[in-house]
């Protein structure tokens, strides 16, 4: 009798039965010079491309409709602003001293605009936890790659509906919950944080709790003075279709990234530290879309699992160092792919070849709707 076998199942058949991971010391040697943060480039970075999108939203709303310098506008101007918003990944990794007015910057120029301030990705450090990574209760991750297809597609679907669950969030929840305890412990664990898991509920730290009380008054009050401009006819109702398309397309180049960060094929059991690397993909192909779809070292995404605080500008030396000097049986290798296409076929391969009964997103599902 022949037996289906899912991705999972593979996998774990083909690892061996103990890891070794002392490369990894050798590892942190070779790159020890190389975990300084250059505030330098980091405000050059962020300003030159944040100041670059906005002067073409300005090109985008004032072009004619439909006209190339149009179109051309609102595709550059979403790629610049998804790689200032990649931003946030590296604030969350910083200590919380550290590049304080950087922080403040990133939130006035892009984190309120777009109704996604930094303190709201606060729940990331969770995902680098040896006891929540690639879990149910990890808030990036879903087993897309050993499950079904059509978890991937309803994956997909959401992005297109981001900037209307952020308008939601703190236009309506966000100032109704400071009314009401009940509702504010309900967005507080439901929607509070920057997840791609709609599964996850986990309550927002307190200690963080007056940073968000004071970014959520902000966003609230540039949501109340758009619709006041749109009351008065100051914005049509063009102009935000548009501005919902632009924030939609930034959002969404994210939401497709991701695809590509993990192999997504746990099934829900917690990983080691050597079990995150091998789960995570490095994109080692340097063409024009991988520049454009993993900015500010997102590329590196097994080596930043390995190493979480090495600032994005000194990833390309260090991965050039490892792959130079680490042994041939690392396992930092197999963690390489040639490119985005590459990683997604993968993923779309292995989701593909895995039956309904054998999903491991019921791993996922709230209790009373597994089945």
């Amino acid at each position: 009798m022949t037996t289906t076998s899912t991705p999972v199942e593979r996998a774990t058949a083909a690892a061996p039965v103990t890891r070794n991971f002392a490369w990894r010391g050798q590892a942190r040697a070779l790159i020890a010079d190389l975990f300084e943060r250059s505030p330098v480039i980091y405000w050059t970075d962020f300003l030159l491309t944040t100041g670059l999108g906005w002067t073409l939203v300005a090109v985008y709303f004032l072009a004619t409709p439909w006209s190339a310098v149009q179109i051309v506008a609102f595709i550059v101007a979403s790629l610049l602003f998804f790689r200032s918003g990649t931003f946030i990944h590296e604030i969350i990794h910083m200590p919380s001293q550290q590049m304080v007015w950087f922080k403040r910057a990133w939130n006035l120029a892009l984190g309120i605009p777009f109704l996604m301030p930094w303190i709201m990705y606060s729940n990331h450090i969770e995902h680098h936890n040896h006891r929540r990574f690639g879990t149910p209760s990890d808030g990036e991750y879903l087993p897309l790659g050993s499950s079904p297809v059509k978890e991937t597609l309803k994956y997909l679907a959401q992005a297109p509906l981001l900037p209307l669950f952020m308008l939601v969030r703190f236009g309506v929840l966000g100032p109704l919950s400071w009314l009401h305890g009940g509702l504010r412990r309900w967005v507080l664990t439901r929607a509070s944080a920057a997840v791609t898991n709609p599964y996850y509920s986990e309550r927002f730290p307190k200690r963080f709790e007056k940073h968000l009380k004071i970014v959520e008054v902000l966003c609230f009050v540039y949501i109340l003075a758009l619709a006041v401009l749109v009351w008065r006819d100051v914005i049509s109702l063009t102009h935000v279709a548009m501005g919902y398309l632009l924030l939609a397309c930034t959002l969404g180049l994210n939401w497709v990234r991701n695809l590509a960060a993990h192999r997504y094929i746990n099934d829900g059991t917690p990983m080691d530290l050597a079990g995150q690397v091998e789960e995570s993909i490095n994109i080692t192909g340097q063409t024009w879309l991988t520049i454009a779809l993993f900015p500010v070292g997102l590329r590196y995404h097994a080596l930043h699992h390995l190493f979480p605080a090495l600032p994005y500008h000194n990833m390309d030396e260090a991965h050039r160092r490892l792959m130079a000097s680490l042994p041939a049986d690392a396992a930092y290798r197999i963690t390489n792919r040639d490119s985005f296409f590459a990683a997604v076929r993968e993923l779309w391969q292995s989701a593909r070849q895995t039956p309904h009964e054998r999903s491991a997103m019921r791993a996922w599902l709230p209790r009373p709707d597994r089945s």
